[in-house]
C-alpha cells in the first residue's frame, strides 16, 4: 500500500472529512483491522484565507509548497491538496515536490465523463466559481461545459462557506438557499452539479436534491484510495 500525503487545513472541518474518506475506503477494500497509511500536515487557515483576500497567490503558493515538501520528507508518495480553491497555486506545489499530485478536478472530471456528463454547474468559493483555474481544466482538458451561478447566487455562496462552514456551523435556511441555486443551476441545463468546495458536502447531500451531486471530497478521496492500493 503506498502512503497518501494530504495537505489539508482548509479548512480543518473538510479535512476530517478526507481522513475519514480515506480509512473507510481502505478498509471497505481490505477489510479487517485495515487502515489507510497517511501523512498528514495540516495548516493554518487563517493564514491562507488573509492571502486568498489579499490576492497574494504566489505567498500563498509559497506556504503550500513548503508544507508539501514536508509531506514528501515525511514519506508520501503521492500527495492530495485537501481543498479545491487551493489548486489555484498546483502548479508552485507541483514545481517544489518530487511525488505527484492528483489533482482534484481531474478525479472529479474522470466521474463526470464515466456517467456521460456533458454540461455541469459548479459551486464553491467565489475564487473557484469566478476564475479559470478550475473551470478551464474540466472544458479544456476533459471538454465539460461549466456553467456558474450568477453574481448575486455567487456571492451567497461564497459567504455561506467562509462565514458558517468553514467555522462548523450548519443552518437548514443556507441550505435552503444552496438547493435554490442548484435548481437553478439545473434549469440552465446543467445535468448535475459539483460541490466545488470540500466543505459544501457538509450541508448538502444527494438525499436534498433530485438533480445529481458530484463531492469533490469523496471523489478525490475514493481516486486516492484506488491508487495507494494499486502500489
Amino acid at each position: 500500500m503506498q502512503v497518501i500525503g494530504v495537505l489539508g487545513g482548509m479548512s480543518w472541518e473538510s479535512t476530517q472529512s478526507y481522513y475519514r474518506a480515506l480509512n473507510e475506503g481502505v478498509k471497505h477494500a481490505l477489510g479487517g483491522f485495515h487502515s489507510a497509511k497517511i501523512v498528514l500536515v495540516s495548516v493554518d487557515f487563517a493564514e491562507i484565507e488573509t492571502l486568498q483576500q489579499q490576492g497574494d497567490w504566489d505567498k500563498a503558493g509559497e506556504l503550500l509548497a513548503s508544507a508539501a515538501q514536508n509531506i514528501e520528507r515525511a514519506g508520501a508518495d503521492f500527495l492530495l491538496l485537501a481543498t479545491n480553491t487551493m489548486h489555484k497555486v498546483a502548479p508552485a506545489i507541483e514545481q517544489a515536490i518530487g511525488i505527484s499530485l492528483l489533482h482534484i478536478a481531474d478525479a472529479t472530471a474522470e466521474q463526470l465523463m464515466q456517467d456521460g456528463i456533458t454540461r455541469v454547474g459548479l459551486l464553491g468559493t467565489r475564487f473557484t466559481m469566478e476564475q479559470d483555474f478550475y473551470k478551464a481544466r474540466l472544458q479544456d482538458a476533459f471538454g465539460i461545459e461549466v456553467v456558474v451561478p450568477d453574481s448575486a447566487e455567487r456571492e451567497a455562496v461564497h459567504r455561506i462557506i467562509f462565514d458558517e462552514l468553514c467555522q462548523g456551523k450548519i443552518n437548514s435556511d443556507s441550505r435552503e438557499r444552496y438547493l435554490e441555486i442548484i435548481d437553478s443551476l439545473h434549469q440552465q441545463g446543467a445535468q448535475a452539479v459539483i460541490l466545488g468546495c470540500t466543505e459544501i458536502a457538509l450541508l448538502v447531500e444527494q438525499a436534498h436534491t433530485h438533480v445529481p451531486l458530484y463531492d469533490t471530497t469523496a471523489l478525490h478521496a475514493s481516486r486516492a484510495v484506488a491508487r495507494a492500493l494499486k502500489g
